[in-house]
């Protein structure tokens, strides 16, 4: 129960959906599973954190600590210093970012390590430093594009963009790769019905509606349903003739 808890805390970090993140990083995080909760904990800093609950996360954070006083490894180490930059004010979270870079570089969770890049990248993006964001930014947005984490990786595209980064459009060819699903939902965005309407026409949700849209902007490399017009320009009519999957 608490491995999908996790992931359901972890999809929604990724998504910026912070307090729906906090309940199940919560459940995900009770009691004393070992280096499951370890690892678990700093999902619950991160999103208790985004939710200016602070005093949550810095007891995750002092619970983290405890939990890995006596590990000795550079992925605990890392995965603290990083939680204590959210906690951070100011110029302070700098050399704990720096500091938990170091340190998860050199294990295997590269993904542990584009997250850290990516919150780097956001702070980095905040203090008015668009260039050093990018620089975090890039290496985050490729790792979670090629393992296919699609909530962080359009998070991430979203924050170069931000700093004025023109992130290289993907060619129209990349449409043939949206699923049936995708491709009814980007035509009804395209021809302007709200996320409600699609939900209630789909027999989803308009979260589920949201989420999907946010894979057809990742894989058609743009940022806004305006501009479906012109990244599917020449696939009206397969959208629609095309159901639901």
């Amino acid at each position: 129960m608490q491995i999908g808890d996790r992931a359901t805390a972890i999809l929604n970090i990724g998504l910026g959906h912070y307090v729906e993140a906090l309940t199940a990083a919560r459940r995900a995080a009770e009691g004393n599973l070992g280096p499951f909760t370890a690892q678990a904990l700093p999902d619950l800093v991160e999103a208790a954190a985004r939710c200016g609950e602070t005093r949550a996360a810095a007891e995750a954070l002092n619970r983290l600590q405890a939990a890995t006083a006596v590990d000795g490894s550079e992925w605990a180490a890392g995965l603290q210093v990083r939680s204590l930059a959210l906690l951070a004010e100011g110029r302070a979270a700098d050399p704990s970012y720096a500091e938990a870079l170091e340190r998860l570089g050199t294990t295997r969770l590269r993904l542990e390590l584009a997250r850290t890049r990516l919150l780097y990248g956001e702070w980095l993006r905040r203090e008015g430093r668009r260039v050093d964001a990018r620089e975090q930014l890039r290496p985050a947005h490729e790792t979670f594009a090629l393992v296919g984490a699609e909530a962080f990786a359009d998070r991430a595209r979203q924050e170069l963009l931000a700093t004025g980064e023109k992130v290289r459009k993907r060619q129209v060819d990349t449409a043939n790769q949206l699923t049936s699903q995708e491709e009814h939902i980007a035509r009804l965005a395209r021809d302007g019905h709200t996320n409600p309407e699609i939900a209630a026409e789909l027999f989803i949700s308009a979260r589920t509606v949201e989420w999907h849209l946010r894979k057809v902007f990742t894989k058609l490399g743009v940022t806004n349903r305006r501009s479906l017009k012109e990244a599917l320009p020449d696939r009206r009519q397969s959208l629609l003739v095309a159901q639901p999957g």
